[in-house]
């Protein structure tokens, strides 16, 4: 089974991660995957092979040398993205793609057209793995997951290659901010290891946001409207002088690069309460303190107007910015930034507007990297990713591997 056919297989499994679960993995889709994948993994008779009742899988290529060799590992994901079905993906492959619009379905007029997504145009000549634009394709992060096994397939049919011992890890709930919960480090027993869950060809990461989650909850009274002069409190428009008192550029559509952000992901609301869900991002430390401290004295500023319990804040941070781990290490980059150089693709070293597993395994022991997968347009039905970016990431893994034991 090549690379190209394994991913297809993958993408046939529905892993659809859900926030609503409270178990681990969130669905059971999940577990059928790793069953599937940890069959194949005996079969290509990888040592170690683990799956336990939360959904971690974890193998091991033994080394093929006797010299001391740091154990290093490759980790990706299991799920796919809440924000779109991953049932009955169909996707299809266009060949040397032209540089047109790509019609996914025509009954419909869902079209992937570089009006739209101008990074198609990057990929000219190659060969595009698409939807039919009525699921995600879940190269997020199972492309990840093809190029590491493809990776250990083609160092066990070039002995020759001399490397040392390598763990691989596949993990459930990414999607949802658990992946790294129930990881247990001290088994996955690595000095260092890279998540394979990044995008465009040559991203290499080292730094994400920092990250937390707010909950306010407004509590209003309501009064007969003919009646309410002096009486009624409005709880839906308190919420609305809380989101006008936020900075109204600091918003993800005006922000990018090292630029941090208030996002208000879902509101719900009468009368009598109303509640807002916000995430809060930003990479610097101080300045991510900062912001959760000014949601802080909005409340109070609001209570000391309204009434004391008029609002509720609970915030909740979720993970760091993994460059204060990385930095102590920093020649995990220094090997995987070669190893890019090797297989003949530049890198593009870049912070992380978002998060991923390898933050929290960071911060737990485990520096850990990001390294691009190949895929884009994550989450939806437009996404995509080219062969020819998944056989770099494959060969990206082999040299990481390859220098590691040359070190």
């Amino acid at each position: 089974m090549d690379l190209v056919e394994r991913f297809l297989k993958y993408v046939s499994f529905d892993t659809q991660s859900s926030e609503d679960a409270g178990v681990t993995p969130s669905t059971p889709g999940q577990m059928t995957f790793a069953r599937y994948l940890k069959e194949e993994l005996e079969g290509l008779g990888l040592e170690d092979v683990t799956l336990d009742d939360n959904g971690y899988l974890f193998a091991t290529l033994p080394a093929n040398t006797d010299r001391p060799v740091p154990t290093i590992g490759f980790i990706a994901h299991m799920d796919t993205s809440p924000d779109m079905s991953g049932c009955n993906v169909r996707p299809r492959i266009v060949q040397q793609y032209d540089g047109g619009d790509i019609v996914l379905c025509a009954d419909e007029q869902i079209v992937l057209s570089p009006a739209r997504f101008p990074e198609l145009l990057a990929h000219r000549g190659e060969d595009l793995i698409v939807t039919d634009g009525h699921t995600l394709l879940g190269a997020d992060d199972k492309a990840g997951i093809a190029e590491i096994v493809s990776a250990v397939v083609w160092l066990q049919q070039h002995p020759e290659v001399e490397h040392g011992r390598v763990r691989i890890g596949f993990n459930p709930d990414e999607e949802i901010g658990l992946g790294a919960h129930k990881f247990d480090v001290e088994k996955f027993g690595c000095q260092w290891a890279y998540t394979m869950d990044g995008g465009e060809v040559g991203e290499l990461e080292f730094e994400n946001f920092n990250a937390a989650s707010a909950r306010l909850t407004f509590k209003g009274r309501n009064v007969h409207p003919g009646y309410a002069k002096d009486k009624m409190v409005n709880s839906m428009l308190v919420a609305a002088r809380f989101i006008s008192m936020l900075p109204a550029w600091e918003t993800p559509e005006h922000t990018e690069g090292y630029e941090g952000f208030f996002h208000l992901t879902g509101m719900q609301g009468e009368v009598e309460q109303t509640t807002l869900n916000y995430i809060i991002r930003d990479h610097d430390r101080a300045r991510f303190d900062a912001r959760k401290q000014l949601m802080q004295r909005l409340a109070c500023a609001l209570n000391t107007e309204y009434g004391e319990g008029t609002v509720t804040l609970e915030l909740h941070d979720q993970y760091y910015n993994m460059r204060r781990q990385i930095e102590p290490v920093m020649h995990v980059v220094d090997i995987a930034r070669e190893a890019m150089l090797a297989a003949g693709v530049e890198p593009r070293v870049r912070a992380i507007r978002g998060g991923t597993d390898g933050a929290q395994l960071s911060f737990k022991g485990l520096p850990c990297p990001n390294i691009f997968a190949g895929g884009l347009n994550f989450h939806g039905r437009y996404e995509f990713v080219p062969v020819q970016s998944m056989e770099k990431a494959r060969d990206v893994v082999v040299k990481i591997i390859e220098l590691t034991a040359r070190r």
